[in-house]
């Protein structure tokens, strides 16, 4: 009997932390098990799962005191991916297998009570926080090589049941290697092109300007104008996903589970569309213990549509704020405070008023029927949304003839030039987009001249924009002058900004 220990990782949000599992096997005492360390109800059930496995593969528990403790302890440990770990470090600590192999070797799984190896959430952000932390050996499930291929750096092996770790550890028998990654990145396919939509120049020509800067957009209009599909089409304008983006978008899907079916790293940006009955939770996270991610974190990097926004209700639209700001989402629990990213671009859409015909001089709602309806769209929220377009009513002529539309492919060409000019104007300040440009920055080393602004600066002297909105005029006039070819925004560029801010369009 002795003192042995092995590695495993705890999820903290997005962010994994090493954690050591000791097992202290004594051979006085009274047959007992005790597991240290903040360990949540699904971790302290741990101890009869891996006592079960244990025994169902013909090995003998000890029949004394069993201590296990995770360290650091002031780290809370929720899920079941421990099991695996504790398992060894008790086997290693009652002497049965050897404890060379364990030193260096993280292990991640639940174990079923007849020792097979289940897959446990959240293995890509613990490989990768187990690299960053000097560790190059992994053992887990074999359902989740393919998971684990997205990590580099790692000797990552795969096993279906405890009876095979055991075998490797006393040098008995291989286990599954990771494959190589698939190296070949399927061409990703919009969910829309923009060729099917008709008519609609001016949110054509937003569209195409948020996707250039990374703005976030308001479209309101009557039903079946083409909100909705205008709203797919933006996937089709962004660049696809690489390096630490990817990654980002990639761990955020395995931590909520999305991973199983799908072990792919993500390249496309991702759409993510919740109905308009969305609880808050559901939108920026939740969930009792470690809160898991909502749909703003699941559309990090990508688009977030919130369809007849208006519908929403104002709690759930103001939940957005800080995350439109700051580009994550804080959630404090029980367990912890943790963080998600949500860095996105979001699209709201929404009818003018509760009846919603076709022609607006149809409506039948009262003035302040409409001003409670779009009230529920807030000053601080509209604020933040650089673009505000009106649709209009699609037009028989619009519908079956005219200029054929542009196709998506057309448009993401202009966009990735813009893209590309805005990119090699802030690449030295580690910016990407003209939307991450901080105001004073802007207003201070990029400064147009007064004869530039001076609509603009009309507007923020009479009160019809604030400083925030002004800053986001600029960020747009810079996006429109890339999309040009300009070398900086003139005085059409920020008259075009501003017109786009009108809260005649809401």
């Amino acid at each position: 009997m002795a003192l042995r220990k092995t590695w495993a990782v705890a999820l903290v949000g997005v962010d994994g932390v090493l954690v050591e599992v000791e097992a202290d096997v004594r051979g006085g005492g009274l047959p007992s098990v005790q597991l240290l360390g903040l360990p949540d109800s699904a971790l302290q059930e741990s101890k009869n799962r891996v006592r079960s496995a244990i025994e169902n593969c013909r090995e003998q528990w000890p029949a004394t005191c069993v201590t296990l403790a995770l360290s650091p302890a002031a780290v809370p440990k929720t899920g079941t991916s421990f099991d695996l770990a504790l398992a060894c470090a008790v086997l290693a600590g009652a002497e049965h297998v050897p404890p060379q192999r364990l030193a260096g070797t993280v292990l991640f799984g639940e174990l079923a009570l007849d020792g097979r190896i289940r897959h446990a959430d959240g293995l890509l952000p613990a490989l990768v926080a187990a690299r960053e932390a000097g560790v190059r050996c992994a053992v887990v499930p074999a359902a989740g090589l393919a998971e684990a291929a997205l990590v580099e750096g790692m000797d990552v092996r795969g096993a279906e049941h405890l009876s095979d770790v055991i075998a490797w550890l006393r040098d008995l028998a291989e286990l599954e290697r990771c494959p190589a990654p698939n190296q070949q990145v399927p061409p990703s396919v919009p969910p829309a092109d923009l060729a099917d939509v008709r008519g609609q120049p001016e949110a054509r020509f937003a569209l195409e300007v948020a996707a250039a800067g990374g703005h976030h957009l308001l479209m309101v209009g009557p039903p079946g104008t083409g909100k909705s599909m205008l709203a797919k089409c933006l996937c089709g304008l962004l660049p696809e996903l690489t390096g630490q983006d990817a990654l980002e978008a990639t761990t955020i899907r395995s931590v909520a589970g999305d991973l199983r079916s799908d072990p792919e790293l993500v390249r496309t940006p991702p759409f993510v569309a919740p109905h308009a009955s969305a609880s808050v939770p559901a939108l920026i996270g939740g969930g009792s213990g470690m809160a898991k991610p909502g749909a703003i974190s699941r559309a990090h990097r990508g688009v977030l549509l919130l369809d007849e926004a208006c519908e929403l209700g104002t709690q759930r639209l103001e939940a957005l704020r800080t995350a439109l700001e700051e580009g994550e989402i804080r959630l404090a629990r029980r367990d912890g405070t943790l963080r998600y990213p949500a860095r996105f671009q979001l699209v709201l859409a929404t009818n003018p008023c509760p009846c919603a015909p076709a022609r607006e001089i149809d409506c039948q709602c009262p003035p302040q029927a409409r001003r409670r309806y779009l009230g529920k769209l807030s000053g601080p929220l509209l604020d933040r949304v650089d673009l505000r377009v009106h649709m209009r009513p699609i037009t028989a002529f619009a519908l079956r003839g005219g200029a054929e539309p542009e196709t998506t492919a057309a448009v993401r060409e202009r966009v990735a030039r813009a893209r590309i000019a805005a990119a090699a104007r802030w690449s030295e300040h580690g910016w990407r987009t003209n939307t991450e440009v901080p105001g004073p920055v802007l207003r201070r080393d990029f400064a147009l001249p007064p004869r530039e602004t001076a609509l603009l600066d009309r507007a923020l002297e009479s009160g019809a924009v604030t400083a925030r909105g002004a800053d986001r005029c600029l960020r747009v006039a810079w996006t429109l002058a890339d999309l040009a070819g300009a070398d900086r925004p003139d005085r059409e560029h920020v008259a075009t900004a501003l017109d786009y801010r009108d809260r005649r369009a809401v």
